[in-house]
């Protein structure tokens, strides 16, 4: 534009425009995992610039959006970063995109049910919601809605089973039994549902005996009373999925995710508590953005 008055042209520059420009350094950044020597090479920028830059955008936190009434089928699970933080996601299973997510110092009722009550504040309302065992988690999910099915991980569930039954199981009950769980997640229809279960009630009626007899004190009798009570109480939520296609049978997605992320975030250790928590918002947030 130029000045009547003075003949001197000049340009309106605004500052948030250079900062969203900016902004594709820093997206590269987190979800490329691009070094700061890296993006010397492609921006033309000073190392110190691509600092300032970095710092700016982790000294806030992306604004996401609330509304999350059209999302009913979840995955719930958590990860721990060192022995001091835990982020928690839940990921819709039709898209599949993080929806929210939350760090805190540990899973438990304490810190998911706030965070859970906010979320239902915001819209969020469930049908299914696929997890692990932890107990106190499905406490503060059914505190917050009552009518949400819980279908429980069949990842979690063999892999449980099968760590506490050893690799090579010293009796033959355990050994069959570790068969029966090799199964688990092949069950793909009502008929082997069936299957599975009437072979480990036949299980039970078989070995029952066997199993109170054992020595309480010894490794095969505290294996087997594990993983009789994990199979046990998990069953009538197994299998959700079989009459309804759209709640996943596993959380292996959303733990695909994490080890992407913990791949990603090892280039970048070394940041202050604060700016990890927001890199790690920020890594779910443009994660999201590119599968839109």
């Amino acid at each position: 534009m130029g000045c009547n008055k003075c003949c001197k042209s000049f340009i309106w520059q605004r500052a948030d425009n250079k900062r969203y420009r900016e902004q594709h350094w820093f997206k590269l950044w987190v979800i490329e995992s691009y070094t700061v020597r890296q993006l010397v090479n492609l921006s033309n920028y000073s190392k110190t610039k691509l600092r300032r830059i970095i710092h700016y955008w982790l000294s806030q936190l992306p604004k996401e959006p609330i509304d999350l009434s059209k999302h009913k089928y979840l995955i719930y699970d958590g990860t721990y970063f060192h022995k001091n933080g835990c982020l928690i996601c839940l990921m819709d299973s039709v898209r599949p995109k993080i929806i929210a997510n939350i760090y805190t110092a540990k899973e438990g009722f304490k810190n998911v049910r706030p965070w859970l009550e906010e979320l239902k504040q915001q819209g969020l309302a469930p049908n299914f919601i696929s997890m692990d065992g932890e107990r106190s988690v499905i406490r503060a999910i059914k505190a917050t809605w009552r009518k949400v099915k819980i279908q429980r991980c069949l990842f979690h569930i063999q892999r449980e089973g099968m760590r506490w039954l050893r690799s090579h199981p010293k009796t033959l009950a355990g050994k069959e039994l570790r068969q029966l769980l090799s199964t688990l997640n092949n069950v793909k229809s009502i008929k082997e549902r069936n299957e599975f279960t009437r072979s480990f009630r036949q299980w039970i009626r078989r070995y029952y005996n066997f199993v109170q007899s054992l020595p309480t004190s010894t490794v095969a009798f505290k294996d087997l009373k594990r993983t009789i009570a994990l199979i046990h109480n998990a069953l009538p939520d197994m299998f959700y999925y079989l009459k309804n296609p759209l709640a996943p049978a596993t959380t292996n997605s959303l733990e695909s995710f994490y080890s992407r992320l913990k791949a990603d975030y090892q280039r970048h250790r070394g940041l202050s508590e604060t700016h990890k928590i927001h890199y790690l918002k920020w890594y779910c947030y443009y994660k999201n953005t590119n599968t839109l």
